[in-house]
């Protein structure tokens, strides 16, 4: 797999993530299937920092400057730092689209990247910009799986119809 099919790839996901996101109803983006996990919107939320703290910075640190410690960064402590729960779903939907849109923007305009540039971690060792590049494009696809479960979940808690019709989970 190439690099530009992988940056390609985190393109179109923009538009998954706007299929899934769009038109959804208060009740539903906040709705979540027990205490500990999240709601739609808290999801939606990560993903927007994640594009913005993780991912765009931590590949972009690796290739600029992958001697120097890593920003700290804590995705599962933000949901409640940052209180996602109270963010207005619609504009953090936009903004998180326009930061995927920026990532992609940044990520056309590298020439001759050096993706096999290496950044030491102090815990999880040596890692490379392409790791950060490919794992971006994973976590895209572990979201996606996550969105689709809680709109399924929320579909069938709101529903007194037998689900069995509609196959196996």
């Amino acid at each position: 797999m190439t690099h530009s099919f992988t940056i390609h790839q985190l393109s179109l996901n923009k538009n998954t993530f706007h299929s899934l996101f769009i038109g959804i109803e208060k009740t539903q983006y906040i709705w979540k299937p027990s205490r500990e996990k999240w709601s739609l919107l808290e999801a939606l939320c990560h993903l927007y920092d994640e594009e913005r703290e993780d991912f765009r910075a931590r590949v972009k640190h690796t290739l600029e400057t992958p001697a120097l410690p890593f920003p700290k960064i804590d995705p599962p402590g933000w949901v409640t730092e940052r209180k996602y729960a109270e963010w207005n779903y619609e504009e953090t939907l936009q903004k998180f689209l326009d930061e995927r849109e920026q990532s992609i923007k940044w990520l056309t305009t590298l020439v001759n990247p050096q993706w096999t540039n290496i950044h030491h971690h102090p815990k999880l060792g040596e890692l490379s910009a392409e790791m950060f590049l490919v794992t971006w494009l994973a976590h895209d696809y572990l979201h996606f799986r996550q969105i689709t479960k809680l709109k399924y979940d929320f579909l069938k808690h709101n529903n007194k119809v037998r689900f069995d019709y509609a196959g196996d989970w």
